[in-house]
Parts: C-alpha cells; structure tokens; sequence
C-alpha cells in the first residue's frame, strides 16, 4: 500500500437542500489549488457507508451533455445516497479526466471525426485517464471513513483508493444514462478502459 500524504484544508461548509435530500456540503482546499466538494447525509458512523467519487464533468454535470453519462450517475448517486439515508458524495475538480475542459471538448471533436475518447487523449498528448484519487483519500481520511462501499464501475478507481489507504468493502454497480450519443462512448470505457459495464443484450 502506497499512501501518500496529501495537502488539505478544510474551507468552508454549510447545509445543500437538493431535490433528494438536505446534504452537508464541505469545501475542501487540495494542495492542487482545486475546491473539492464533499455532500454528506446522515451518520457516517458504524457500517460503511455508500459512497461516490465523481468527477466534475462540466457538461454532463451542468449543461446536461448525452456525449458521457456523468450527469446520469450524479443523479443517480445522489439519489442512491438518499435512499440510503445516509453516504458521502465526493465531487473532485478533474474535468475530462484530468486533462481539463478546453482539452476535454477538443477530445470531442476529434471523436465528431470518427476517433473514440482513448485515441483522442492520445491524440492530444494525454493518457487515457489522468485522474489522481490521492485527494479522495485524504478527504474520506477526514470524514472518518477508512472503509467504503464504492458507487462505481472503475477497477482503477477502486485500486487508487486502496493504494491510498481506503479499503473497498464493497464495489456498487452504477449502471445508467446509455443512448445513441454515448453508446460508443461507454463501449469503449468497457473495452479499452476495463470500466465493468453491461452492455446491451448481456444479461443484468
């Protein structure tokens, strides 16, 4: 296990009413300069609690994008979190995976002609995915969470976490968002990405 010790300040917090449930929302200061967001319900002691790491996705997140599916699983996790009455969000300031939005919609039009999202990255000079998930860690750190039941379909987010000194007791599928603009998109997160998606006609 490689843990890092990684620079956070926490800035500011308050309550987050949301269709789904009133959050606590905390503003966490990366030594990346970034604001990282954490949306927690309910008490985090006990079991571990579910939990979302999602990356900001400008326009699947706010401009309701059917490029990507982040959107429909920030709603999903929200609602999943509120279900549960309890669960952490955790929202990271690494647009595009990491290589930022300008980068990210010049990814999307080298996909307009005919690449997918992996050959665009490289295209541009960038890896197929540059999150970090070191930040992550820090802040579960701070919110008393060394165990998590991960909302995710990404192997290698599950073993950043680990390798950062979080333990996934339990990985929760997240499927949804799939249509005819990101069907591609989420193929190829499947096949080239290891991302653990059913795909259409495979048995749930």
């Amino acid at each position: 296990m490689k843990q890092h010790i990684v620079k956070l300040e926490k800035a500011a917090q308050a309550r987050l009413p949301t269709p789904f449930a009133v959050f606590g929302l905390q503003v966490y200061l990366g030594g990346d300069g970034k604001e990282h967001l954490a949306l927690t319900l309910g008490d985090l002691s006990g079991p571990p609690p579910v939990v979302r790491v999602h990356s900001e996705c400008l326009t699947g997140d706010a401009l309701f994008s059917l490029r990507c599916d982040c959107g429909f699983q920030l709603e999903h996790a929200m609602r999943r979190i509120a279900a549960d009455g309890r669960g952490v969000l955790l929202y990271l300031r690494q647009e595009g995976r990491g290589i930022g939005l300008a980068n990210k919609i010049r990814a999307y039009a080298l996909q307009d002609r005919g690449a997918d999202t992996v050959e665009a990255n490289a295209h541009l000079g960038f890896p197929a995915d540059a999150r970090d998930y070191g930040i992550a860690a820090e802040m579960l750190r701070d919110l008393g969470l060394p165990q998590v039941r991960l909302l995710t379909n990404n192997p290698r987010k599950i073993e950043s976490l680990r390798q950062h000194g979080i333990e996934v007791v339990e990985r929760i599928p997240i499927q949804c968002g799939r249509n005819p603009h990101n069907d591609a998109y989420l193929t190829t997160k499947a096949d080239k990405l290891g991302h653990l998606l059913r795909l259409p006609g495979e048995a749930p």
